[in-house]
């Protein structure tokens, strides 16, 4: 019983487009749940899957949230950054969006970018933008890992665990065989306009005021688990 969780997706797939969700967080002792808001091309996380990652790390009483973002491409993922929060996720709804289109995936809390993860114009082995993709969430066990490393463990005699979700917005390319045609377009659709291939400058700052006092973990920093820096973390964020 106590691997057990519960879930959701979306009846269709998208490529590209803006994807929103409000969300509550599981309140008090959280340690070792993991709360997951993502997009995925497979539904059985099979080994080429592309996925887009928010997963929300429980902690104990009193301790804050701590929000984990990762990148996979064709099964490869390894991309994480975690960050804190400015606010306490339990007490009300928030709003974690992404935004997808060809030049850019864009990880928001708020309205406030979090992460910028920039495409180039040469084919690449670590950009997603080939798989059209489903919607999911998710909350389960994870206390081999989630908090400290796996050394905080869930605490049964507090469950249920429960996080809440309301309006849920998908502004995308619906996915219809074999090819829609919004896929080819980038002047019909606000998310794939020119002003949406990088963050404008309120945007910049709201950013750049996150990078210095949020950011916990970044996998293009981390040198011991990465001897030779992945291509990807050589791409600005600001351009």
């Amino acid at each position: 019983m106590r691997r057990i969780g519960c879930g959701f997706q979306t009846k269709q797939r998208y490529r590209f487009g803006w994807f929103s969700m409000k969300l509550k967080l599981v309140g008090g002792d959280s340690a070792g749940v993991v709360t997951a808001y993502y997009m995925c091309s497979d539904p059985g996380a099979g080994p080429e899957r592309d996925e887009l990652d928010f997963e929300f790390l429980g902690n104990r009483t009193g301790q804050p949230y701590t929000i984990q973002t990762n990148v996979y491409k064709s099964g490869v993922g390894g991309r994480e950054m975690r960050h804190m929060l400015w606010f306490d996720p339990t007490e009300d709804f928030h709003t974690y969006s992404i935004l997808w289109n060809n030049h850019q995936i864009v990880f928001f809390v708020d309205r406030v970018p979090i992460r910028v993860y920039k495409n180039t114009e040469k084919p690449n082995d670590f950009f997603p933008n080939e798989k059209p993709m489903w919607m999911f969430s998710s909350i389960w066990n994870a206390d081999d890992w989630a908090t400290r490393g796996g050394l905080e463990k869930t605490d049964w005699k507090k469950a249920p665990f429960v996080s809440s979700y309301k309006d849920f917005n998908a502004d995308g390319c619906q996915w219809e065989d074999p090819y829609p045609a919004c896929v080819s377009t980038t002047t019909h659709n606000w998310w794939d306009q020119y002003e949406a291939w990088h963050l404008y400058d309120s945007q910049k700052e709201d950013f750049a005021w996150v990078q210095r006092n949020l950011v916990i973990y970044d996998y293009c920093k981390d040198t011991e688990r990465y001897t030779k820096q992945p291509w990807e973390c050589s791409l600005s964020p600001w351009d």
